[in-house]
């Protein structure tokens, strides 16, 4: 039986690619190994997304390849993001690499190894991505097994104009609800899954290119009767397709997390514009009050990016002012990354880098202290914990999250208890506060 070793790179909407590839390749007859060495064929699926992505992507290419020249690998190949966008410069420079495969391709690796095993080069990477997974396959997940991604579409239609996406993934291609609604009932046979993250590259978009209105809404509205006991977690929305009904679903719904993530990006209704986010300041401080007001206990995670083209000193000031004053709960900020093919790329006034990371610090320093005021009110309160896993280091103390923290990306609680496991929802009273983390004990 041949050996595959899989490296999987980038964000859950990747990850989630590469759980279907996993289960292409054990239904192929392959045997999945946990380490490189040994491995008829090395397969890394790559991020391309911004500047520092890709040039991880490259370093662990680079390191799989001295592997191969050791002999400890067969085979190498390379699919994902950064092999749709530079599929020609990494085999023209890369002579190890034997196979790359686009965004859209990586199911065809298990039919193409055969080719490779043999001494061919393969190389398929479509020019218009049009891959949109479904119901039918058979994931191998990645997560803890007590949580799994549910990517509801594929492709961006927004066109961002620092963002490469639309060209990396193709234009937005939403599943159906009834394929989104089998696959939960699928996921939800496994006792010890007991959250569902949705993701996608904006979901409160889901439906739209079948002029679809409240597709989301529908959908949320489908899924949670199957998700009894269970979470159901909103991941990558977008403000301008932000409606009251998505709201209402949210707050009437016992089920789902009064959790939402809203990369806000800016404030400056000037960098908006530029930045083609079809949204406006007025509009973001509307959604924000609507959710306050309406979910009471929600939980905001936001993104920014610092040093678009252009950003004033002013500009920037008037951000770092609308975070201080409406004190996200959570937050990711993020130094614009000027990337070959965007409209920002070729946009006067491009800021200086060491600029652009002192801008970085001044807004992380600022939610360090937001965070640890926010956590310091949770002090003394008690939260209901879903256990992740258990501390090798330690029995009886296990890392936890509440509906406060998405996996992977926020915070944890640190849980001592007894009689618990992972999979578990136990009432943890919170005895003391980190920067981004709570210590509790369960109450008995």
């Amino acid at each position: 039986m041949k050996k595959i070793y899989l490296l999987s790179l980038g964000c859950p909407r990747n990850m989630l690619d590469s759980e279907v590839l996993l289960g292409l390749l054990e239904k192929k007859g392959f045997r999945v190994i946990p380490e490189p060495n040994g491995a008829d064929a090395a397969i890394i699926n790559t991020c391309g997304f911004i500047e520092e992505a890709k040039q991880e992507s490259i370093d662990l290419i680079l390191r799989l390849s001295d592997l191969k020249k050791e002999g400890k690998i067969k085979k190498l190949i390379v699919s994902g993001c950064l092999s749709q966008r530079y599929a020609t410069e990494l085999t023209d420079e890369i002579e190890e690499i034997d196979g790359v495969f686009g965004s859209s391709d990586f199911t065809r690796i298990p039919d193409a190894l055969d080719k490779l095993l043999a001494g061919e080069k393969v190389k398929e990477v479509s020019e218009n991505p049009d891959f949109l997974y479904d119901h039918s396959y058979d994931r191998k997940l990645l997560t803890s097994k007590n949580f799994a991604y549910l990517k509801i579409q594929e492709g961006c239609s927004n066109r961002c104009s620092y963002c490469v996406i639309p060209d990396l993934k193709g234009p937005r291609r939403s599943r159906t609800i009834e394929s989104v609604a089998l696959e939960v009932k699928t996921l939800t046979e496994s006792p010890i899954l007991k959250e569902l993250v949705i993701i996608g590259q904006d979901t409160t978009s889901f439906g739209l290119d079948r002029a679809e209105t409240n597709g989301l809404v529908k959908l949320l509205t489908e899924i949670s009767p199957l998700m009894k006991n269970k979470w159901i977690r909103l991941l990558y929305t977008h403000p301008a397709h932000f409606t009251d009904e998505l709201i209402e679903v949210i707050s009437k719904t016992d089920n789902i997390c009064d959790y939402v993530d809203l990369p806000i990006q800016h404030i400056s209704n000037r960098i908006l514009k530029k930045m083609n986010r079809h949204v406006t300041k007025e509009e973001i401080i509307n959604i924000i009050k609507k959710l306050r007001k309406n979910i009471p206990n929600v939980i905001i995670r936001t993104s920014v990016i610092v040093g678009f083209p252009g950003e004033t000193e002013e500009e920037f000031t008037e951000l770092v002012d609308f975070l201080e004053e409406t004190g996200f709960d959570r937050l990711g900020a993020f130094i614009y990354s000027r990337e070959e093919g965007t409209p920002a790329y070729d946009f006067e006034d491009q800021v200086d880098e060491d600029v652009k990371k002192e801008r970085l610090d001044t807004i992380m320093k600022l939610q360090q202290e937001i965070s640890s005021e926010k956590n310091e009110n949770i002090m003394g309160k008690t939260l209901r914990v879903l256990i992740d896993e258990e501390e090798e280091s330690e029995a009886g103390r296990y890392l936890g999250r509440a509906y406060m923290d998405a996996p992977e990306v926020d915070g944890v609680v640190f849980v001592t208890g007894e009689g618990i496991k992972p999979g578990d929802f136990v009432d943890v009273h919170i005895t003391g506060t980190l920067e981004y983390d709570l210590i509790g004990c369960v109450v008995e």
